[in-house]
């Protein structure tokens, strides 16, 4: 099998954990957008999501890590230079651990808003929920420093012309994708879709970049196959 195919078949792999990640953000949150505390997401529609949910939301997060890590560490092929891969291969290594730490930091939030929201508790999840939040709130800084290094490092190579890539690739990058989808939602009304979308925008601007890398990829090799024959032909 040629690196290519391997590269285009790992990239599937990041896709279905793009669905895996996606479809927890989306489960954990979607529901009515109301909210009276200080934390926009915890909301009237949080207190009414079944159990279930934030379990499935959680269970979908470990095969979600292992198909991300495919993804990731195959597309590393791409850089030029063993040192730079290996580099880019530790940054992956440790940006991957947060992912399911936020993860399960949200969910368990959410689901103890909404057990005590239904269990006699109701005056006091909002208070109590809010007091756990601020005093883990420093979790969330730390781990969006280990997350973003890859991303940052792999769009620098790529904008330095130090990877198989054009240099425009550089703007396939899911922190841009990111940023442009989160403009986005600043334009949508307020509704259940809009929470659940804006929760989903790391998974959605993944698939968004390995979508490019793979149509990169599919041209790439077509090209590669059109000049062979026509060389053949000479």
């Amino acid at each position: 099998m040629s690196n290519d195919k391997k590269i285009t078949l790992a990239l599937f792999c990041g896709l279905l954990g793009c669905v895996c990640f996606g479809a927890g953000d989306w489960l954990m949150l979607y529901g009515d957008t109301a909210y009276s505390g200080t934390i926009s997401w915890l909301t009237t529609g949080a207190t009414e999501i079944d159990p279930w949910r934030n379990n499935l939301a959680m269970a979908l997060a470990f095969p979600g890590i292992i198909l991300y890590g495919i993804a990731l560490f195959a597309i590393g092929e791409l850089i030029t230079g063993e040192g730079r891969q290996k580099v880019y291969h530790y940054l992956t290594t440790f940006s991957l651990t947060p992912w399911l730490c936020l993860h399960l930091f949200y969910i368990m939030l959410l689901y103890g808003f909404a057990w005590m929201s239904g269990n006699g508790y109701a005056s006091a999840a909002l208070p109590v929920s809010e007091a756990v939040f601020s005093h883990f709130s420093w979790l969330v800084p730390v781990s969006e420093a280990l997350m973003l290094p890859p991303y940052l490092y792999w769009g620098w190579l790529v904008l330095r012309g130090q990877s198989a890539l054009p240099r425009q690739m550089a703007l396939s990058n899911p922190l841009i994708f990111y940023l442009v989808l989160k403009l986005i939602t600043l334009l949508m009304p307020d509704s259940a879709f809009r929470l659940a979308f804006t929760n989903g925008l790391m998974s959605e601007s993944m698939v968004l970049w390995f979508g490019c890398i793979l149509a990169w990829l599919y041209l790439h090799r077509n090209h590669k196959c059109a000049i062979a024959g026509g060389e053949a032909s000479e």
